[in-house]
């Protein structure tokens, strides 16, 4: 697809244990009333230091909004009837994926400024122009594509160390899928320039991850802020988020997804993936589902090392799906859009053939 006209924005973004610092310098630009909404969790970790340095401006917060449970579009349209969120001049999002989709999706319709206050590192959302958005029983419905991301992304690393660990472990899987996703989803093909960016940033979704992913894991469980904490945050929050726009200016998930996530969704209609599982963590299971397809050996070795040395899952069992539920993924695998654009047609013969691999390189190790 060939876009003449075309216009990209890039997130902006800081990143440290003082940089709300900045939310005066970067924010009064836009105005003076200040709606935050985040998860219930988030702003019990962030409120009261963002509220701090907002004090410090001539910003005011006049309210504090839990988001709700999912990104949905009836959240959406809950929070869009709120008096207070007319009246507000911005929008301070806080929390994980689902919270900063969802004030995403709100306030970049709208038109209305919108900052991003990631409490975890467990995917990009910080950074992106996109939403994932989900039906009211917490099935998968579609991402929806936006021209822009939030204004300014505020990156706390004091914060994000502070919180569970699963988060970071998850977003690594998410992560150096975008790699792998890109990389398969484009092969062959004469790229956009915008395409071909996304392409070759998405590398660096990947190579932190392998050289300091494991320590990064490591030092963050014991509550450290190391280099490698904070590289595994860069390449989690906003070098996939870079990736993401560019590999979406053309508003599809073409390039932006691949075999990795339609196994996660597939598997959504399963109440114990959203009970039990973090979407990274399901996403770093599919990679390798997708390497094997791909007939990718060594990278496979590489990632089922780095699953295994941070507990990862590899397996079925891991994740809590039955081998009579994942033959039934394998019929809506193949139908799903992420793997529409793929440069071969995933088939139940593919998908089968590459659990059987997968099973077979895990008996090596018992």
């Amino acid at each position: 697809m060939k876009l003449e006209n075309y216009e990209v924005h890039l997130p902006n973004y800081s990143i440290g244990d003082q940089i709300y610092d900045k939310i005066g310098p970067v924010c009064e630009s836009y105005g003076r009333k200040v709606l935050v909404i985040g998860g219930r969790k988030a702003l019990n970790a962030a409120y009261d230091k963002i509220k701090a340095y907002t004090d410090q401006t001539r910003l005011t917060i006049i309210g504090k909004e839990i988001y709700g449970e999912n990104c949905t579009d009836e959240t959406v349209e809950r929070l869009r009837r709120l008096p207070q969120y007319q009246e507000a001049d911005m929008v301070f999002g806080v929390g994980g994926g689902k919270a900063l989709d969802t004030v995403k999706c709100l306030c970049i319709t709208d038109d209305k400024p919108v900052f991003a206050f990631p409490t975890i590192a467990s995917n990009c959302s910080a950074c992106t122009a996109v939403s994932i958005m989900y039906n009211e029983d917490g099935t998968f419905l579609e991402p929806r594509f936006f021209v822009r991301p939030v204004m300014h992304a505020f990156i706390d690393t004091e914060i994000i160390a502070k919180a569970p660990s699963q988060y970071m472990w998850a977003g690594l899987g998410d992560t150096y899928a975008k790699y792998y996703e890109a990389e398969i989803s484009s092969k062959g093909e004469r790229l956009e320039h915008f395409t071909a960016l996304g392409v070759a940033v998405s590398r660096m979704c990947r190579d932190p991850l392998l050289e300091y992913g494991e320590k990064a894991l490591n030092d963050h469980i014991n509550g450290h802020c190391t280099y490698e904490v904070e590289q595994a945050v860069l390449a989690i929050i906003v070098t996939t988020g870079i990736a993401s726009i560019f590999l979406t200016k053309d508003f599809t998930p073409d390039y932006n997804s691949g075999l990795a996530h339609a196994v996660f969704y597939a598997m959504t209609v399963y109440p114990v993936i959203e009970e039990k599982h973090l979407h990274g963590e399901v996403v770093a299971f599919g990679v390798l589902i997708a390497l094997l397809v791909d007939h990718q050996d060594q990278e496979f070795e590489r990632i089922y090392s780095l699953n295994r040395a941070v507990h990862l899952p590899v397996s079925l069992e891991e994740i809590g799906i039955t081998r009579e539920q994942w033959e039934e993924c394998t019929k809506r695998i193949p139908q799903m859009s992420d793997v529409a654009h793929y440069p071969y047609r995933v088939t139940r013969e593919m998908l089968n053939e590459a659990m059987e691999k997968l099973n077979r390189r895990r008996k090596q190790d018992e």
